[in-house]
This record gives C-alpha cells, sequence and structure tokens, in this order.
C-alpha cells in the first residue's frame, strides 16, 4: 500500500496529536490555570514553582442551602467553624471543615421583636465563638453568642469629634482580647473608628497619611477658583479591611493603589510598624500591565510565625509575605478556571490550606500547599522562632525545587551567621543579594580574619623591628669603621710627608 506524501503528513500528524494529548501534563501545569513567578533583587519576574494549588470550589448549591448571593466576607473562627457573610440574602452561614452546614443565622432578638440583617458586609469570631457582625444598612455592629444570641449593639456613636451630620455605616470589623472593637466606616478618612468593651466611640486610629502632588500645589497657587473647583482634594483615602494577630498588632488596607504604603502594621498607639526590609516594598505586583493597573489590596490575613496574605482586587491574586517584609509567593489570577476569579473579596487561612471568597462566582475557592510552598512556610517558622540551624536543610530542600530562591540563600546565610560561620555566610548572602547583611557578615570576618592572625602579625613585626636594628646597629658600627680606618690612612699619609 502506498500512500501519497500529504496523506503520510496528515498520518504523522494525527498521531504526533495522539502522543501529546496522552502524554501527562506537569503537576503544575495541569493543576493551576495562573502563572506563579517572584520578583529578584533587580525586580524582575523569575518563574517560580506553583506554592499553592487549587483543590476545590463551593458554592452554597454545593452545601445545599442555596446559591450564594453577593457574598462579601469570610471568617475561619479558632475553632476551625468557617462563617460565610452572604451579604446578599442577609445571613451569617456557619460550616464546620468538613463543608456541612452548622447554622444559619439570619436574624436576632432584640426585646421580644425579630431583627434580620440587611446587607451585612463584615464580621470577626473572637476565642469565645462571638460573633461581631458589621450590619451595613442597618448602622451598626450587632454583638451575638455562637448560638445567635443578641448580647449588645454598637449604633450610632457621639462624640465631640464626629460631625453632626456623621452617619455610621460599618464595612469591616476586628476585636482584640481587651475586647476593644475596629471599625472600618464608609466615608471615614481619618482612620478606623475604636469601640471600648462597652460600645462607647473613644476615637479614631492609623489615620492615612495624604501624599501631596507638590507640582499640583504649585498649580492651585496660580489657579483660579474655577480651575481649583475642577482639581482633586488632598484627602486621605479610606481603609479597606482589617485583620488582628495575637499580640494586638492591627494590619489593615487601603483601597488607594498610588498609595506608598497600601498595608499597614498598627500598634496601640497608632503607629506603622510594619517591617519592610524586602526588595521591594509592600505593594502586591510591582510590574503590571498598564492596561490592568497596579495591584489594589482590599484584604489582609494575619497569619502564624509572622506571615500574612494580602488580596489583590484587580488582578485577583494572593501575595504572601513574611515578618521582614519579603514576598514568599504569590498565586491566583483573573479567569473562569477553578483558581482564577471573578470578584475575589476575602482571603482566609484553615489549617495550611488557604480559602478564597469569590462574590463574582458566588463560591469559596480552596487552596493547599505544595512540597514547595509548605517547605517555605516551614522554613519561616522555623527562622521566627529562632531555630534557624534547624531551618537550613528545609532552606536546602526549597532550593532543590527553585535555584532561584533567594530568599533561602538569605536565610542559610543568616544560620551561619548565628553560628559565627561568617566566612560561609559571605557567599550566601552574596547569593541572595542581601547587601546589608554581607556588609555585617563582612565585617565579622575581618575582624576574625584579624585576631585569628594577629599572633603572627606581630611575630612578624618583632622580627621585621629586630631586624631593622639590627641593620642599623650594624650600620652604625660599620660607619664607625670606615671613619677609624679613614682617620689611620690619614695619619699614616701625614706622618710619611713630615718625614
Amino acid at each position: 500500500m502506498h500512500l501519497s506524501a500529504k496523506k503520510w503528513f496528515l498520518v504523522i500528524a494525527a498521531a504526533s496529536l495522539l502522543f501529546i494529548t496522552a502524554a501527562p501534563l506537569p503537576a503544575s501545569a495541569a493543576s493551576t490555570p495562573y502563572e506563579s513567578y517572584n520578583y529578584n533583587y533587580w525586580e524582575e519576574a523569575v518563574p517560580a514553582p506553583a506554592a499553592y494549588v487549587p483543590k476545590l470550589s463551593i458554592s452554597g448549591a454545593d452545601i445545599g442551602i442555596g446559591d450564594f448571593l453577593e457574598p462579601k466576607d469570610m471568617v475561619v473562627s479558632a475553632s476551625g467553624l468557617i462563617y460565610i457573610v452572604d451579604s446578599g440574602n442577609g445571613r451569617i452561614v456557619i460550616l464546620d471543615d468538613q463543608w456541612k452546614v452548622k447554622n444559619i443565622i439570619n436574624e436576632y432578638e432584640k426585646d421580644g421583636e425579630k431583627i434580620g440583617f440587611k446587607n451585612p458586609s463584615g464580621l470577626f469570631v473572637d476565642e469565645e465563638e462571638q460573633l461581631y457582625v458589621a450590619d451595613t444598612d442597618n448602622g451598626r455592629v450587632v454583638v451575638l453568642s455562637s448560638d445567635g444570641e443578641l448580647l449588645r449593639i454598637i449604633e450610632q456613636p457621639k462624640s465631640d469629634v464626629l460631625a453632626s451630620d456623621f452617619k455610621f455605616i460599618p464595612l469591616k470589623v476586628t476585636v482584640d482580647k481587651a475586647k476593644r472593637v475596629y471599625v472600618v466606616a464608609q466615608g471615614i478618612y481619618e482612620g478606623i473608628m475604636q469601640f471600648d468593651e462597652k460600645g462607647q466611640f473613644i476615637g479614631y486610629v492609623g489615620t492615612n497619611k495624604v501624599q501631596r502632588d507638590y507640582t499640583e500645589v504649585i498649580w492651585r497657587l496660580l489657579s483660579t477658583k474655577a480651575q481649583k473647583a475642577q482639581m482633586v482634594l488632598f484627602i486621605p483615602t479610606e481603609f479597606s479591611n482589617i485583620d488582628i494577630d495575637a499580640k494586638g498588632f492591627v494590619y489593615a488596607t487601603n483601597i488607594d493603589p498610588d498609595s506608598k504604603e497600601p498595608v499597614k502594621r498598627l500598634n496601640p498607639s497608632g503607629e506603622d510598624v510594619l517591617k519592610r526590609f524586602g526588595y521591594f516594598d509592600v505593594l502586591g505586583d510591582i510590574l503590571f500591565r498598564r492596561a490592568v493597573g497596579p495591584s489594589k489590596l482590599i484584604d489582609v490575613k494575619v497569619l502564624e510565625n509572622g506571615m500574612y496574605s494580602v488580596l489583590d482586587g484587580n488582578q485577583g491574586k494572593v501575595f504572601t509575605y513574611n515578618d521582614e517584609g519579603d514576598l514568599l509567593y504569590m498565586y491566583g489570577g483573573k479567569g473562569n478556571q477553578i483558581g482564577t476569579f471573578k470578584i475575589p473579596v476575602a482571603v482566609e487561612h484553615l489549617g495550611e490550606k488557604q480559602l478564597v471568597l469569590d462574590r463574582g462566582k458566588s463560591n469559596i475557592v480552596v487552596f493547599e500547599p505544595t512540597k514547595f510552598g509548605a517547605s517555605v512556610n516551614e522554613a519561616v517558622k522555623l527562622h521566627y522562632t529562632g531555630e534557624d540551624k534547624l531551618a537550613v536543610p528545609v532552606w536546602q530542600e526549597v532550593l532543590r525545587l527553585n535555584s532561584n530562591y533567594d530568599i533561602a540563600y538569605i536565610g542559610i546565610g543568616k544560620s551561619l551567621l548565628m553560628e559565627r560561620k561568617n566566612g560561609e555566610a559571605l557567599e550566601y548572602f552574596k547569593l541572595g543579594m542581601d547587601r546589608d547583611s554581607y556588609s555585617v557578615a563582612y565585617k565579622r570576618y575581618r575582624r576574625e580574619v584579624m585576631k585569628e592572625h594577629s599572633g603572627t602579625f606581630l611575630t612578624m613585626l618583632i622580627v621585621l623591628a629586630a631586624a631593622w636594628l639590627a641593620f642599623k646597629l650594624v650600620s652604625s658600627r660599620m660607619k664607625k669603621r670606615k671613619l677609624t680606618m679613614s682617620d689611620f690612612a690619614a695619619q699614616t699619609a701625614k706622618e710619611g710627608r713630615s718625614l
């Protein structure tokens, strides 16, 4: 049987296509519909293994309670219960860690009257499983027991620092161990509202500073009243979300994409103490397509061991940092596949898993760590708890999975520095492009070398000094001898002439 060249080509093409479709895809390619990367010292996006991959998505219909409608927040309590603020349906849905419905709260009783939620937007659950619900359209924060029993209500505050026409519209809420309540409210530019345990307003915390454009200031001085009216006012930006860590520090994000500090860590005095020691500031993506725009950080979740994740509502990505401000990894993106989002609104964690609530798709996506992600988390934990020596083999495993991971080199270098192996630490800091740590290691290494060779140096100095003294002594004697011989010759010559 003879086939034409065209038929042979079709046969080969079909066989090639069959081989390609039958061949298994790499795990990361098959399970991550988004690019995984990190940024190096030169602010270049470097490909990296996926740290988290999507496992499943959960909708209201999947758990038998009907579709979620415009969900806006999600919280995982200390006991592992998952709370979803199903805003459009005016309810709080409570699930266990197996995604079984535990309870649904859509109303509470006050003075014998049943009161329902109106567009609730935020939620916090404390260690006692008490719920703090930001009941937005009702203009109040409702505090409920784990069974849904009303404990107290924080309503329209009264204070001399508030305008007479002020309207309380709470959006997000968090609570510290002293039961102080922090509220992000709509239209508030002075900062985060703070209430005591009785619900009394006690002031603002963490005011966003205005980033002035001095070119516009000059133009304002030269402009007419009509032109000034068209210009942008220097108004501080609003906060978009808040969370709190075990030490009582409040983490907050603001909605200004041009802000140099879109994430803050506020101490009890309201000062921003977030560490920003990484290659670049905590900004989300530092490179982006102009058509998409910069990151817009809309949520922050405090993890364990000083780590925290921020949610980029603009690009649909989650960025995770360590306590020093180093970007550890990112995942996610905009799209229709599982693991990508339409309108992400909240990020949470359930053990090692991370959860993202997508308002656009009305579902929750569950992500699990890969070997790479789990190794990074473990190494960061060991470093944070002071177990740097134990972190070294974990960092080495990270480098085996990704040889371009600068933070691993720096982590090993810091461990070696703690062990006073300054010379070895120098090489790792050089590979990790950590100039500050390299300078510290170099100074210690130089001091170490000088101390180690100080005996040899002093011996050589003594030998050189002795040689110099011997040379001077011999030279002096030879000079005297030369003078004596000269005098003798002169005397002999004188006596010869006299004879």
